[in-house]
């Protein structure tokens, strides 16, 4: 069986199915292809599953603190399995609603595995057998996997990715986390929370290592207050099993450690799903990063498009989806360019952290003359009213127009509070214009406005 479409889609992650919801606006008839599951790592491994879990780790937290709230709770315990059901029932309704979403737009749903036997047309095998798609313009968005590492003994049962550890039946007592990017923070700090002893081991200087160094410095604050044994400047040297634990060696400097746990996991970047997808048919050219695109998120063969992880650009759902919207407008006729100077990250740790634009680090290298403002939440109300004050928000601007180039934040609700960085990087805002505008009173969105204040010398509430 032919189905003939405008555009055939590969992959219904963020990037494919916001993709296909566009053309399908757009008039395009749309076929959308998915080998597993609807919604894609973020909706069923990634994103989501880790934030309602992140979520009941916080409601652990708020009530071991309940009695400095005038609340006294007796008798608290965790239920893991009532988390992991919670969870999975998050994941259904939102992967439904995509689904629903998906049909309502007219979208032609095909479950199988993709493969391209020519320029225009693509082979998928699925429970229903063999179906050929020919289309006029493709979108490969196929996403990415958890990367592995090369160490002796790194292997065998209790060494997890990041998606099996979410799907743990049962917490172990002890982990080791190698990596301490957004991916391993997260897992610290869902892991600790939950009663877990973590251990968590970074190759680079400092935790997050590639955000603004006051983010990363509070965070690590937070972990080992939050007793995380965390190793810096180390790597993993070598891993034995035995007796069903696992002994780990950590290398730091001159010195060795071995540290004994149940559990790995291997939190160290993903690697761009291009195997198997017949792109040699293509003449797609292909990096180690992933497939190369241009500005309008095209490959070197001028009908294929490529979005998401695969293209190994920023890794981020959000950015996945506008760069699916981006390219399925430019197949469908239109010109538009995906403009990467306002992307805004979230970790999800305990403080949350944030951060859109420049980096001081980076502003400095780039030859900027910087006016930094900070403002700490300990002299924000609300944070203080929701005794949650820890952290700060910091904003990097160049001197001579006061433009803002770049806005961090590690502290309550950060993720939330990043976006008024974002829109100011998107409008090219200036200090003066984040002074003049009027925020709320008591709200965390008043640290923005004094770190804009702090940024010109004039601070009022620090």
């Amino acid at each position: 069986m032919t189905i003939r479409c405008d555009i055939a889609i590969v992959g219904a992650g963020p990037g494919g199915y916001v993709a296909a919801l566009r053309a399908a606006q757009l008039g395009a008839k749309v076929v959308l292809v998915e080998k597993d599951k609807l919604g894609g790592v973020c909706l069923n491994w990634g994103c989501i599953p880790t934030k309602t879990l992140l979520r009941t780790a916080e409601v652990l937290r708020l009530t071991r603190e309940a009695a400095e709230y005038g609340v006294m709770v007796d008798g608290v315990r965790l239920d893991w399995a009532a988390a992991q059901k919670r969870k999975e029932g998050v994941v259904r309704r939102l992967t439904g609603g995509v689904k629903f979403l998906l049909e309502r737009a007219g979208v032609q749903l095909l479950f199988g595995t993709a493969r391209f036997v020519s320029p225009t047309a693509l082979e998928v095998v699925g429970a229903n057998g063999q179906e050929r798609v020919e289309a006029r313009d493709y979108v490969i968005a196929t996403g990415s996997r958890p990367a592995s590492l090369p160490i002796p003994g790194l292997e065998g049962p209790g060494v997890l990715t990041s998606d099996e550890a979410l799907a743990l039946e049962a917490l172990p007592e002890s982990l080791l986390v190698i990596g301490a990017g957004p991916i391993g923070v997260e897992f610290a700090t869902l892991f600790r929370a939950c009663g877990v002893q973590v251990t968590l081991v970074e190759l680079l200087p400092r935790v997050l290592p590639t955000l603004d160094e006051d983010l990363g410095g509070e965070v690590e604050r937070a972990l080992k207050k939050a007793k995380v044994a965390v190793y810096t400047g180390s790597q993993v040297s070598k891993v034995e099993r035995s007796n069903g634990k696992y002994t780990v060696t950590i290398q730091q400097a001159d010195q060795q450690s071995a540290v004994e746990v149940d559990k790995i996991l291997v939190a160290v970047g993903r690697r761009p799903n291009v195997e198997g997808l017949g792109l040699d048919v293509l003449g797609v050219q292909v990096e180690k990063s992933g497939i190369k695109v241009d500005e309008f998120m095209r490959t070197n063969v001028p009908h294929i498009y490529a979005v998401g992880d695969v293209t190994g650009g920023i890794l981020l759902a959000h950015v996945a989806m506008h760069e699916g919207v981006v390219a399925v407008e430019n197949a469908m006729g239109l010109q538009r360019a995906m403009n990467y100077a306002a992307v805004p990250s979230c970790v999800f740790s305990s403080p949350e952290v944030a951060s859109v634009g420049l980096s001081e680090e980076q502003a400095r290298q780039q030859g900027y003359d910087l006016h930094i403002g900070k403002f700490p939440f300990r002299g924000n109300g609300k944070a203080l009213a929701q005794g949650e004050y820890e952290g700060l928000v910091k904003i990097v601007a160049e001197s001579k127009y006061g433009q803002i180039l770049g806005v961090h934040i590690v502290g309550p609700h950060a993720s939330d509070l990043i976006q008024e960085g974002t829109l100011a990087l998107t409008l090219e805002a200036t200090l003066d214009e984040i002074e003049v505008t009027i925020h709320p009173h008591p709200t965390l969105s008043e640290a923005v406005a004094e770190a804009a204040l702090a940024a010109k010398g004039r601070a009022l509430h620090s």
